[in-house]
């Protein structure tokens, strides 16, 4: 048995493999780097994890549906989807989860706690991950890349969506009408157009949505919150899609196309807007 004394708490260890692994807490010490990507972590566990982000490898299968994921943790979250068991239930609202830690930052809409806070802007969010990924706006880091074309992503789950562009599975059925989804997310939001359910809501004004997404937007009409900011100009947006739309004035891009004269738009407001001129619409 292993032990060390810190500050006035003592904690043992089984044996010096798990003492040493423990030490790189306080050290920062960080031994196993990706060969792919550069990335380092303290464990050799880990990165044989990561590195699936690379391979593509998915090597826990679920026994219900066939889906394949890269972790155990994320497989057994899944097979709650066919178990319907959700252990975690809010006391505020009554809503259920699958895992502890999702009620926690649950619970943070109903408190308004953002205990998360970007050093680069003094933006705050509820959940770490959302610092995580919103940090990449200032960094501009994509580190999640598909080996089937090539495109990077700034968030593994969007890889992930990505992917199945290529694979065409929709592995999330909806047992009221039978129509699949690629998303767990869109599965669960498109059961409430069944259910009429709109779990969140605002302790602001009392005003109810069926996405979590929807609440975190509107809560910034009462807050003045404006996360999103352009690297160019330091203009500030509510909305991601709202910076991204204003970035193209930067970038020159036109990603809508009219399909008769080929003519190209910044926003698809402006390119309806010219539909109308061949429809022989007043636009």
């Amino acid at each position: 048995m292993v032990s060390t004394r810190a500050s006035s708490r003592r904690k043992r260890f089984t044996n010096q493999s798990s003492f040493q692994r423990h030490q790189r807490i306080h050290t920062g010490e960080k031994p196993y780097q990706c060969s792919q990507c550069g990335k380092s972590f303290t464990r050799k566990y880990t990165l044989q994890t990561h590195q699936r982000i690379h391979t593509g490898k998915k090597p826990y299968q679920c026994s219900h549906c066939g889906t394949s994921f890269k972790q155990k943790a994320h497989l057994q979250t899944h097979q709650r989807i066919h178990t319907a068991e959700k252990l975690y239930q809010c006391p505020q609202c009554g809503m259920s989860f699958r895992l502890k830690h999702h009620l926690r930052g649950h619970q943070r809409i109903h408190t308004g706690e953002k205990p998360f806070i970007c050093v680069q802007c003094g933006a705050k969010f509820s959940h770490r991950s959302n610092l995580k990924t919103h940090q990449r706006i200032h960094t501009g880091e994509t580190p999640y890349f598909c080996s089937q074309c090539g495109k990077s992503f700034n968030r593994e789950n969007n890889l992930r969506r990505h992917q199945r562009i290529h694979t065409g599975e929709t592995p999330y059925f909806c047992s009221q009408c039978g129509k699949s989804f690629n998303q767990e997310n869109n599965l669960r939001q498109h059961q409430r157009i069944h259910t009429g359910e709109k779990p969140y809501f605002c302790s602001q004004c009392g005003k109810r949505f069926n996405r979590e997404n929807n609440l975190r937007q509107h809560q910034r009409i009462h807050t003045g919150e404006k996360p999103y900011f352009c690297s160019h100009c330091g203009k500030r947006f509510n909305r991601e899609n709202n910076l991204r739309r204003h970035q193209r004035v930067h970038t020159g891009e036109t990603p809508f196309i009219c399909v008769r004269c080929g003519a190209k738009y910044t926003n698809k407001r402006s390119l309806i807007r010219h539909e109308h001129i061949h429809a022989g619409e007043k636009p």
